[in-house]
């Protein structure tokens, strides 16, 4: 009897290599032969394209891409959308560029090889619902935030080496009063070119920062109205305030299944312990990796605890008699709050 072998359609790997205007990519088959390299523009009908090319050496199994959370943001949430598997790949091994060189094209084989070999498994933020609107926000509120930090610095400044009847006439203000005095003045020219100047710069300053405020207000309710609508129990937690949940919302990303475990959120959040044991040494290090803006966040609520809570203020105590300090209480805290934060994050 003759036997008929009949090939079963291939699963293909690609990998992409991503830019802002030219996305490289390469195609692998099921053991790890490179099927070919291409380059496509990084607008919608260069991830069509990228698309078709890929599914010509046959079925589209998992796409790496680098740069997710950047010149790949847009081709990850089309692949998403067209059902294909993204999964996010960190820049090549440093080592073997030295080694081996760089180029765009060795950068996407590593890519498709990377999720090939199980290197890289992680999913990538999907990018596309409320929380990437809170992003948005987040990045306005602290720009307005740093450049009014900024502007209050500079008034101060120049507060203290302008003329004597501008010293004397800011000197002890608080912030409120020294803002509302300097947006208030209307300089005219006179004889004295440095106070007009100096005048002219404190009023350009008071209102810039007047401005900012009125700016942080509108995008606070913005964020309030999301926040609120996205993880409303998560603001209930003792010490989570809107920027805390909304910086902690970030992190998870719109599809905080990608995490699997609360052990993966807190070594996402860097407060997960690493062991550093050898030989007869056994101990743990702190984790430096991770989000640091989620790290920061933890930090904020834990120290709002340490001064109004007294549950917490009690385990410092308690701990602090066991031989810790306060510094390592604080990590043991934070990874408290990133376990019990954990439960709250919005799921699907």
């Amino acid at each position: 009897m003759a036997m008929t072998i009949v090939e079963a359609d291939r699963a293909i790997i690609g990998g992409v290599d991503t830019h802002l205007d030219v996305h490289v990519a390469a195609a692998l088959d099921p053991i790890g032969g490179l099927l070919g390299v291409e380059s496509f523009v990084a607008a919608p009908r260069g991830y069509r394209a990228m698309l078709e090319w890929l599914g010509s050496f046959g079925t589209v199994g998992k796409v790496g891409v680098e740069g997710t959370g950047a010149y790949g943001a847009g081709l990850a949430r089309f692949l998403r959308r067209a059902g294909v598997e993204v999964v996010e790949v960190d820049r090549p091994n440093r080592q073997a560029r030295r080694t081996r060189g760089k180029s765009d094209s060795a950068d996407a084989v590593e890519a498709a090889r990377a999720v090939l070999s199980g290197r890289a498994a992680g999913a990538p933020k999907s990018r596309d619902g409320e929380v990437e609107a809170i992003r948005a926000l987040l990045v306005a509120k602290r720009s307005a935030n740093h450049a009014r930090s900024r502007a209050l610095a500079q008034m101060r400044q120049l507060s203290y080496t302008g003329p004597d009847q501008l010293r004397s006439r800011f000197k002890g203000l608080s912030i409120t009063d020294l803002v509302a005095q300097a947006a208030a003045l209307r300089p005219r020219a006179s004889g004295d070119p440095v106070l007009y100047a100096t005048k002219v710069s404190l009023a350009a300053l008071g209102r810039r920062v007047l401005a900012l405020a009125d700016e942080m207000t509108d995008l606070d309710e913005l964020l309030t109205d999301l926040v609120t609508h996205c993880a409303p129990q998560m603001l209930d937690l003792y010490g989570v305030g809107v920027d805390t949940a909304a910086t902690l919302l970030v992190t998870a990303g719109d599809n905080p299944e990608r995490l699997r475990s609360e052990a993966a959120w807190a070594h996402l959040c860097g407060v997960a312990p690493i062991e550093a044991s050898s030989g007869k040494v056994t101990r743990h290090r702190l984790d430096r990796g991770g989000d640091r803006d989620a790290n920061q966040a933890l930090w904020r609520i834990v120290m709002t605890r340490l001064a109004w809570d007294p549950r917490t203020r009690a385990y410092l105590e308690r701990r602090t008699k066991e031989g810790l300090s306060k510094r390592e209480v604080i990590r043991v805290l934070k990874r408290y709050v990133a376990r019990e934060v954990f439960k709250y994050l919005p799921r699907g």
